[in-house]
């Protein structure tokens, strides 16, 4: 599931490292998460919905692949960004 235009631009507000920032990994990782949570309150409802459950698993791999990016390139940036998403309990 998409989100919403507003919440979009809020996330990349709060998750830019410059102004008009929208393709930095933080960012996208950001809504990637905000992706993964709409999808998986679909899911809850919708259990059959295997074409969801396809996008929902390859949404999921890819904050994995941008997450081990983020973590290689500066651990420290790794560590606060996964704490403000709340990932990773």
């Amino acid at each position: 599931m998409s989100i919403e235009k507003n919440k979009k631009a809020e996330l990349i507000k709060e998750f830019a490292t410059k102004p008009g920032d929208t393709g930095s990994p933080e960012v996208q990782i950001a809504i990637l998460t905000e992706r993964i949570k709409n999808l998986t309150e679909h899911m809850k409802d919708h259990k059959k919905d295997f074409a969801s459950r396809r996008g929902l698993l390859m949404m999921v791999g890819q904050r994995r692949r941008l997450l081990a990016y983020v973590k290689k390139q500066n651990p420290a940036r790794y560590e606060t960004l996964i704490k403000r998403l709340g990932l990773r309990k």
